[in-house]
């Protein structure tokens, strides 16, 4: 589908935006991601048309996302909802780390050093095992957290992501986190719209088609729950500037 033929923009949208691979392209590891000098100002631009009802929704930290980003957008939720700032600034605190966090850290260590290409990243309450730039170890990587969790797996969910795999603290989603943010100024009252690439995002679709909202897919896969698709970063973000008002992107 091309940007022209997503859905005109509204007025009244709260619009939620994945980070990696759907405002930018994924990168072979998680610090080599490179942002585009007019991102920034294309998502103040959008929380100006949108009055102010922009988040990011990223499993990724939110420190992560403001050395990225700056302050374009206060609103973000972070490590699949389980870190959270509402639009006025205010952080929602989160429970504390999983006591069996520096055990899992270590057998995961372990298992990355014998494996070149095999990175551990700590979120801080989670912990990402990336296998993309060694994609033959795909299944030895989720074995390797399956038996690194068999000692204590009490609270624990492990989600499969773009070439990762992640172990995290239950009870939290993208899709908590997008409700969240719908029960609270500027969003309450608004259509929601959701932006996605992968299967961490199923959860923001889910929650946003059954609010009668949008939902778009960077990537098309016949078993999402998103109900529109672009192929490519570029796409989203050129549909993105019409929303905001602004001239295409050109990348």
């Amino acid at each position: 589908m091309r940007p022209r033929d997503l859905p005109e923009p509204r007025a009244d949208w709260a619009l939620f935006l994945d980070f990696d691979g759907s405002i930018v392209d994924i990168a072979p590891t998680p610090d080599a991601v490179v942002v585009p000098e007019t991102l920034p100002p294309l998502l103040a631009a959008l929380r100006g048309a949108l009055g102010g009802a922009v988040a990011i929704v990223t499993g990724r930290p939110i420190a992560q996302i403001d050395g990225f980003l700056g302050d374009a957008v206060p609103a973000v939720a972070g490590l699949h909802g389980l870190e959270r700032r509402t639009a006025d600034g205010a952080t929602v605190p989160p429970p504390p780390p999983h006591g069996g966090l520096p055990g899992l850290r270590a057998r995961l260590e372990r298992f990355a050093a014998a494996r070149p290409g095999v990175l551990v990243e700590d979120k801080g309450h989670s912990l990402a095992l990336h296998y993309r730039l060694a994609p033959s170890l795909k299944d030895a990587c989720l074995d390797a957290l399956t038996a690194a969790l068999g000692g204590d797996p009490s609270g624990w969910q492990v989600v499969e992501g773009k070439m990762v795999f992640e172990a995290r603290p239950g009870g939290f989603t993208k899709g908590t986190a997008i409700e969240a943010f719908m029960g609270e100024a500027p969003f309450r009252g608004r259509t929601p719209v959701f932006c996605g690439d992968d299967t961490t995002d199923e959860d923001g679709f889910a929650v946003v088609n059954a609010q009668g909202g949008v939902t778009v897919r960077v990537g098309e896969d016949p078993a999402t729950r998103a109900a529109l698709h672009v192929d490519t970063v570029g796409e989203l973000l050129d549909w993105l500037a019409r929303v905001a008002g602004r001239p295409s992107i050109r990348r």
